[in-house]
């Protein structure tokens, strides 16, 4: 079967579908092209591995696409506060009443933000070609031909590539990526804890790698374990039993006594490609750009790059532009590959940063800690930018 469309999208997790509906929204012919179903929301099982820490900038994004509210009436968690530390005599902390918010964010599992946005696409004048796979693509005059698993063909002007960090839109067009992979692995241990989780999200600093905690809904929460990638290995092949005296053994005593339930583990890269753009063709979100997960920033970056690829399409068509040609959408990657860019080397810097073993770097880190705690002014510079106000 051929669908003829203005834009088809490649990806239907939490980037392509907020884009799917961002631009049906604006009056766009969406295809969302996605090899397989999103996982159904089940009020009555534990916490999904895999959680993004929502931003302020991302929180009004979703509730301009009217998918927000789906999100609060599933489940989430915000989170009001924040803390940092390498020493517990140099903690920095952050709130949420320094910026005037309710909360710094939501800690919302990956499933849940896909679900409510599915909802709302189906509610929408979108093709929703699941489940399908881009096997080949070429492009003719104006326009791309992409070529599906099952026979089926999409015609589109524009192709968005939101396929994650393995982007086949991204090798099919032949855009290379430079990077690297860390020396380092991260390991999400879903756990539940003695009493409520709370409103404090965690980091503490040490030679090996941070070790994070992240509140969850009622008395769940996720652990973030970063170490050395043979560690991070032996670790999960443990037993929870086992898994469970590494824990209590290796995190701060504010943890408390914590169950683990469940575990995974990925490797760290960070990616960059040397082009979001090609004529009648934009990479979104991780297809573009990896970065180390240190502050949970990926999925709000990824957001960022919807919101202003939107607003550029938007408004090309509004003033009569070819909009899917390659000078307009050199706007939106001139106005997201800076700011990209920017937060890989913040996150690389204080990856180095708490690296480093030597004693004269560990006081210089915990300095520059103790002079942050103690500046409002340079708190709330952080805190903003960190949070996309």
């Amino acid at each position: 079967m051929k669908y003829t469309v203005e834009v088809a999208i490649v990806g239907g997790g939490m980037i392509g579908a907020a884009l799917a509906c961002g631009l049906a929204k604006n009056g766009f012919q969406v295809a969302l092209l996605e090899k397989k179903m999103p996982l159904l929301f089940d009020p009555n099982t534990h916490p999904n591995l895999r959680i993004s820490a929502i931003n302020s900038s991302s929180i009004s994004f979703l509730r301009q696409l009217g998918v927000w509210q789906d999100v609060l009436m599933m489940r989430c968690a915000p989170y009001r506060r924040q803390e940092v530390w390498e020493c517990q005599n140099t903690k920095l902390k952050f709130d949420s009443a320094l910026v005037g918010l309710p909360e710094l964010g939501y800690m919302v599992e990956n499933h849940v933000l896909q679900h409510a946005l599915w909802k709302k696409l189906c509610k929408e004048n979108i093709y929703l070609l699941c489940p399908s796979l881009l096997q080949s693509m070429n492009r003719v005059n104006d326009h791309w031909n992409l070529f599906l698993d099952n026979g089926d063909r999409v015609e589109a002007k524009l192709i968005i590539g939101a396929d994650g960090a393995d982007s086949q839109v991204c090798k099919l067009a032949g855009i290379r990526k430079t990077g690297w992979f860390y020396q380092q692995s991260c390991m999400l241990i879903s756990v539940h804890c003695e009493g409520e989780a709370g409103d404090i999200a965690w980091q503490q600093f040490t030679p090996r790698g941070p070790r994070a905690f992240l509140p969850l809904f009622g008395c769940w929460a996720s652990l973030v374990w970063y170490d050395r990638p043979d560690w991070i290995q032996k670790l999960q092949s443990m037993s929870m039993l086992a898994l469970t005296k590494e824990i209590h053994n290796t995190f701060p005593i504010q943890l408390g006594k914590v169950t683990p339930v469940m575990a995974a583990s990925f490797s760290l890269s960070r990616k960059h490609v040397t082009s979001y753009t090609l004529p009648g063709l934009a990479l979104a979100g991780d297809s573009a750009h990896t970065i180390h997960p240190l502050a949970g920033q990926g999925v709000n970056l990824g957001y960022r790059d919807a919101m202003v690829l939107i607003s550029v399409l938007s408004k090309a068509r509004e003033n009569m532009t070819k909009w899917f040609h390659r000078d307009v959408l050199q706007g939106y990657q001139y106005q997201r590959e800076s700011d990209n860019r920017m937060m890989q080397n913040g996150m690389d810097l204080l990856y180095y940063v708490f690296n480093k073993k030597s004693i004269p770097i560990k006081v210089l880190r915990n300095i520059g800690l103790l002079i942050t705690e103690h500046s409002m002014w340079l708190k709330r510079k952080t805190l903003s930018y960190m949070l996309g106000i």
